[in-house]
This record gives structure tokens, C-alpha cells and sequence, in this order.
């Protein structure tokens, strides 16, 4: 058996991203699952590819088990940790959003998503907020 996981793109447009994940873990956990593909999100009208994106916001609720955010590239950096029994709003929109900073080696634009110390049962809800990149 898997864990039950959700990833649902919520807004799609020329500037911003919003994807909705969820998960309730057998035990099994998560381990740098792509939750932002950029690949997979709309282009401009002319036809110019998303890159990549900032991370403007994060809402989260983790019950039993933290989460990291990675920047996937051939070594992956961490953007955020959101830690274990905890509910937040983390709020970048002052510094126009996270930047990834992921070394340029590999480097996809994408978001990753690992689970850590998770057990049966276990939760996350997130939304993340992010600004597209051309």
C-alpha cells in the first residue's frame, strides 16, 4: 500500500501557480516527489515556457510528520522545512517570493516534496503560492 496523495493544481495563469497537496501516510512517506513541474505549466500566449518559479507563500498543516521543500537539481537544495505538528502561513511576498537557489548543475525550476519521520496516519495539507518564471 501507498500513501494517499493529492497534488492539484488550484490557479494555472501568466504570473502565479497555486497547487494544493495532501497526503495520509501508511508509513510509508514521501522522498523527492515533484509537486511543481514546471514543464507541466502553462506557457505565455507567445508560446515562451514557465522556467521555473519563487516560492511566494506556503500555507501548511502537518500532523505527526515535518516536510521539506527542495529545489530539485543534481544535488537538491532545501527551500523550507515546515515542521511536524504545526500549522502556518509562511509569507514571502516582500522579497517577491523565494528565489531558487539551487546550483545551476541539473537545475530544473521544480519543486520537490520529502516527508520525514512519518508513521501511519500522519498528515500534510499545502498550498503553495508561487510566481512563474519565463
Amino acid at each position: 500500500m501507498a500513501d494517499a496523495v493529492t497534488t492539484t493544481t488550484v490557479e494555472d495563469g501568466p504570473k502565479k501557480a497555486i497547487i494544493y497537496c495532501t497526503n495520509t501516510s501508511d508509513g510509508n512517506g514521501e522522498a523527492a516527489v515533484v509537486k511543481v513541474d514546471v514543464s507541466a505549466l502553462s506557457s505565455l500566449q507567445d508560446g515562451t515556457a514557465c522556467t521555473g518559479v519563487r516560492i511566494e507563500k506556503v500555507k501548511f498543516s502537518n500532523v505527526g510528520m515535518s516536510v521539506k521543500l527542495l529545489w530539485d537539481a543534481t544535488t537538491d537544495v532545501i527551500a523550507v522545512e515546515l515542521p511536524a505538528d504545526y500549522s502556518d502561513t509562511l509569507d514571502y511576498s516582500d522579497i517577491s517570493g523565494l528565489p531558487n537557489v539551487a546550483a545551476s548543475g541539473g537545475n530544473t525550476g521544480d519543486i520537490q516534496l520529502t516527508t520525514v519521520g512519518h508513521s501511519s496516519g500522519d498528515t500534510y495539507s499545502i498550498v503553495l503560492h508561487c510566481l512563474k518564471q519565463y
